[in-house]
């Protein structure tokens, strides 16, 4: 059963993978607001699948953000929206930086920072909303001996720590991703550079987040 009730409002917030091409200063509305992420894969379907029950969706993610880049924001695009549930990706920048800008190490975002603002941006929130999705943060790779990806699961795993310790629920998107890869020949097919996913890759994000708000597919 669904756990979104009738008029919900449910607000995304993270990087580029939920930003993509969404309308400033807020994605909702008319033209292809919700810009062309997963988010916009989670307000079709439940807007196709529940038309009935007038979910609202709208997604403030930014390109480039880190987790602290949340935390500068989180009052005004998060708290005074007054979303009835918050679904947060971010972590990828807070990892990318360590290995694509590895002589700035200002833009790091260490995994104690990491845990630290995120778990205190849930323990914010939470009292406020019905509830908290989490999703790791996501690399399209496979290579146990890739460090970025080393890295990046070291990062999801801080995740499902803080979901368990905070009662955000914890969506563990990279196990799905894990799942596709392993019937491919390439990562490429869902990511181009491992980290932006196209079409079929956001669709594999949406599912995961879908699955985790106890969506009916099988609902006429």
């Amino acid at each position: 059963m669904i756990k979104l009730k009738k008029n919900a409002v449910v607000l995304f917030i993270g990087d580029s993978i939920p930003d993509y091409e969404r309308t400033r200063p807020v994605g909702e509305g008319l033209f292809n607001a919700w810009g062309r992420s997963y988010v916009a894969d989670v307000g079709s379907l439940l807007g196709c699948m529940y038309p009935e029950m007038g979910i609202r969706v709208k997604n403030v993610g930014i390109s480039g953000n880190q987790v602290r880049d949340l935390e500068k924001r989180w009052e005004t695009d998060v708290l005074e929206r007054k979303p009835d549930w918050v679904s947060v990706l971010i972590g990828i920048n807070d990892v990318w930086r360590q290995f694509d800008l590895q002589n700035m190490p200002k833009t790091w975002v260490m995994p104690d920072l990491y845990r630290k603002t995120l778990k205190s941006l849930i323990e914010r929130t939470k009292p406020n909303v019905k509830g908290i999705f989490l999703l790791t943060p996501i690399y399209w790779e496979l290579n146990e001996n890739d460090a970025m990806n080393a890295r990046v699961r070291e990062y999801a795993q801080i995740c499902r720590e803080v979901a368990e310790e905070t009662g955000a629920i914890f969506v563990d998107v990279q196990k799905n991703v894990d799942s596709v890869l392993n019937r491919i020949k390439h990562s490429c097919y869902f990511s181009w550079d491992r980290v932006h996913p196209n079409n079929p890759g956001h669709y594999v994000i949406a599912r995961s987040l879908l699955d985790a708000m106890g969506v009916e597919y099988s609902r006429s």
